[in-house]
């Protein structure tokens, strides 16, 4: 396997980011959601919009945004959204989607965040410390098994105490 670099996007970067999406999940409303985020500046956060390259070629691209977990009382707490994830087709399966998860893990620590929620593939995102997100009391905003909905902890009981909903920016839910 040849050396992947991981960096932020650039201006450059954007269709290239809209075709690996719309290849990898077979369908353009992924590279939708990347690009009606991007133009978010409320929830969008550069840093986090990661490409991964192989011989200066980008392969791949994760995208964090941030969401709020409310209570029932309305109190709020800042999070992030791990959404989407996708990596070309011919080299998914090679390493790649997890370099960029844990690449993405650390940075968000590095800004000072400190949790992330998924919507994934159950048997994936458990190897990077995601569980369920009931287990810390937090909820979808939409019917999902119980498995597939998670959390992590990117600081000691950063969700000790937190439980509620979590509220996606508007744009996950156009498209």
């Amino acid at each position: 396997m040849r050396e992947v670099k991981i960096r932020p996007e650039s201006p450059n970067d954007i269709l290239t980011i809209q075709t690996v999406n719309t290849a990898a999940f077979g369908q353009p409303n992924e590279a939708q959601l990347v690009n009606k985020l991007r133009e978010n500046a409320t929830h969008f956060i550069p840093e986090l919009s990661l490409v991964a390259l192989m011989n200066n070629e980008i392969v791949g691209h994760i995208l964090l945004t941030t969401n709020k977990i409310v209570d029932a009382t309305g109190n709020e707490v800042e999070s992030l959204s791990l959404a989407p994830m996708a990596v070309a087709p011919f080299l998914q399966k090679k390493g790649i989607g997890s370099q960029l998860v844990q690449h993405a893990i650390e940075k968000a620590k590095q800004l000072g965040y400190h949790s992330i929620i998924v919507l994934g593939h159950e048997k994936y995102y458990p190897k990077f410390g995601f569980k369920p997100a009931s287990t810390f009391g937090i909820k979808a905003p939409f019917e999902v098994p119980d498995d597939v909905f998670m959390a992590l902890e990117l600081t000691t009981d950063a969700l000790k105490n937190v439980a509620g909903m979590v509220h996606y920016p508007h744009e996950f839910m156009e498209v």
